[in-house]
């Protein structure tokens, strides 16, 4: 199979593969509401395409934060961005560890509020790392 040198083309392959994807996660989203309900909430995530949907949402996002970082046109500091994302983060993570502690105990308030640190700190850092390549 040759590699395909002409512009026009690779756009319109670029478009088939989008359009593919947005058809393969239209028939996923399908499948997983026909789940919801007919077996509720537990059979809807119990199937492994519940996996493959997230997964491929979280990969999703990751590669559109390194367009986004390619996109941007000022320049930010990324060493600014992080402190602010960090200090944002800890807050949620603190507001939703102490919502949790009020309904259940103390060890699930901190649980969750550092999944949600983390959640929120993995991305931040990967934002941070995509700027500081891009500058240097």
């Amino acid at each position: 199979m040759k590699k395909i040198k002409d512009e026009r083309l690779k756009l319109q392959n670029l478009q088939n593969i989008r359009i593919l994807f947005l058809f393969e996660n239209i028939a996923i989203i399908g499948i997983l509401g026909y789940d919801l309900v007919t077996k509720g909430m537990d059979g809807m995530t119990a199937n492994p395409l519940w996996y493959v949907f997230i997964l491929t949402g979280v990969i999703s996002a990751y590669l559109s934060m390194g367009i986004s970082v390619d996109h941007e046109s000022s320049k930010k500091s990324p060493k600014k961005g992080l402190v602010i994302s960090v200090i944002v983060s800890a807050i949620i993570a603190i507001v939703f560890g102490g919502l949790i502690t009020f309904t259940g105990d103390i060890s699930t308030g901190i649980l969750v509020g550092g999944i949600v640190f983390v959640s929120f700190l993995v991305p931040s850092i990967y934002i941070y790392f995509l700027r500081t390549k891009r500058q240097n």
